[in-house]
């Protein structure tokens, strides 16, 4: 079964990296924003492979930062 909110996170993080090379600050915040929450609520229904692979989404957040 695949993880439906694992794969939003991902989709979420990508969308905040696009954004934060062609948007206004605005709507670079909210991107990263969006996709902080998404990784929050992956996290508990997650496997110990996708929490290590929603860190690593969490660091490249944290640069865009």
């Amino acid at each position: 079964m695949r993880n439906e909110l694992f794969q939003m996170a991902k989709h979420a993080v990508h969308e905040a990296e696009t954004t934060a090379y062609g948007a206004e600050a605005g709507e670079r915040t909210k991107a990263v924003e969006r996709a902080k929450n998404a990784i929050s609520s992956a996290y508990a229904n997650s496997t110990d492979a996708e929490r290590s692979q929603l860190h690593d989404l969490q660091d490249r957040l944290d640069r865009l930062s």
